[in-house]
């Protein structure tokens, strides 16, 4: 695998930027849309009291995917399930869905919340409210190797692929004006679409296609743009205030406690680390480092 060009552009006001987004992300005044009632036994709203129903994706690792016996595990499944644990529920349910159509599935009640390293934009809390901001990372081309793309200009006229509804394809329409966006519905799909020559690359997080530059020897992650100004979120129905309030405390606490710092190194080895989330006593200001090649 290459990593060919990365660029620099990561700083403390960028990190001070993405939490002050992530900050804002939480809605209020309206009413909970889950379809529940806050009572005694049931706080937070939730589909069944007890009981915290996940929407989340089976195909996005090291965020959230399945292993090989169809338990799904990753970086967001593993520090949501620790959170969950701080608000005192150990039954945590998770679904695997189309990225798709998630956020407008968390809104209409058939999951409690969505956990995918889903990126906190104003669009989407048009759909959903956030939680806190809990991690933050790069946007990457990944292309094969012969098509020779370092920078955005190398895109002009080639066919890029994203998957449909993604902060990628959101970036890519807006900023690849001469590029042919092809959707697709997960990574993998995209992937074999590098592989058989039906698109360029593949535009998707830099942690995935890490993965996929490790598997593949003809991949690799040709272009890295900072993203730290969506920073990902859980992402809840609107107005169900108790529970972003709880899932906001119980974060806080899991990153205060080197919790969330333990999880990051585990799922992303090697990787910038955002001073942002890092317990107070550890964060220092500075630039976060590049990722290692």
């Amino acid at each position: 695998m290459k990593n060919r060009s990365l660029l620099r552009r990561v700083g403390a006001a960028a990190a001070a930027t993405a939490v002050a987004f992530a900050l804002a992300a939480c809605s209020s005044g309206s009413t909970p849309s889950s379809g529940t009632s806050a009572s005694d036994d049931n706080p937070y709203n939730l589909i069944e009291p007890g009981t915290i129903r996940v929407g989340s994706l089976g195909d996005a690792k090291p965020y959230t995917f399945t292993d090989a016996d169809g338990v799904f595990t990753g970086f967001d499944v593993e520090l949501f399930t620790d959170v969950a644990k701080r608000m005192g529920i150990d039954d945590v349910v998770f679904t695997g869905t189309d990225f798709s159509g998630l956020l407008a599935s968390v809104a209409n009640g058939q999951y409690d919340v969505g956990v995918a390293a889903i990126g906190i934009t104003d669009e989407r809390k048009q759909t959903v409210d956030f939680s806190d901001g809990y991690l933050a990372g790069y946007l990457t081309v990944l292309s094969d190797t012969s098509e020779d793309i370092t920078t955005d200009a190398d895109l002009a006229g080639k066919r890029l692929g994203v998957v449909q509804g993604t902060l990628q394809e959101a970036y890519a329409v807006k900023n690849f004006p001469d590029t042919e966006i092809v959707r697709f519905p997960d990574n993998n799909s995209g992937v074999a679409a590098i592989n058989s020559g039906t698109v360029a690359g593949l535009f998707l997080d830099y942690e995935n296609a890490k993965t996929y530059g490790e598997q593949y020897d003809n991949l690799e992650l040709a272009i890295n743009i900072p993203s730290f100004d969506a920073p990902a979120g859980f992402a809840v129905a609107k107005g169900n205030e108790d529970f972003v309030d709880a899932l906001n405390v119980a974060l806080a606490a899991a990153m205060e406690d080197g919790t969330w710092e333990t999880l990051y190194q585990k799922w992303f080895p090697g990787s910038p680390m955002p001073d942002m989330y890092l317990p107070k006593a550890e964060q220092t200001g500075t630039p976060s480092p590049s990722p290692t090649p």
